[in-house]
């Protein structure tokens, strides 16, 4: 008989539970522009991450953008719907 030595998953490895996202949703007010550029300076995206994100919430109805603690995303939102971006953390 063989006997197999059982090695425990790593404990070290944080939960996601309380991990959120925050959603961009598509609206037929703001222009591509305008949304590219505020999740740049907002999120820190790139040009493109930005403008494939803008794409992505257009034809899809909405995008996650970012992922995270309700505090880190809680301001990212506020600033967002300061800047009449139609946004959910979820």
């Amino acid at each position: 008989m063989v006997k197999e030595k059982y090695k425990p998953a790593d404990q070290n490895h944080e939960t996601t539970a309380d991990e959120k996202e925050l959603i961009l949703f598509n609206d037929d007010v703001n222009s591509f522009d305008y949304v590219i550029e505020t999740l740049i300076e907002v999120c820190n995206h790139d040009p493109y991450q930005a403008e494939q994100c803008a794409l992505t919430a257009h034809f899809n109805g909405k995008c996650s953008i970012k992922t995270g603690s309700f505090d880190v995303l809680k301001p990212i939102y506020d600033e967002m719907t300061n800047r009449e971006l139609t946004v959910s953390i979820s």
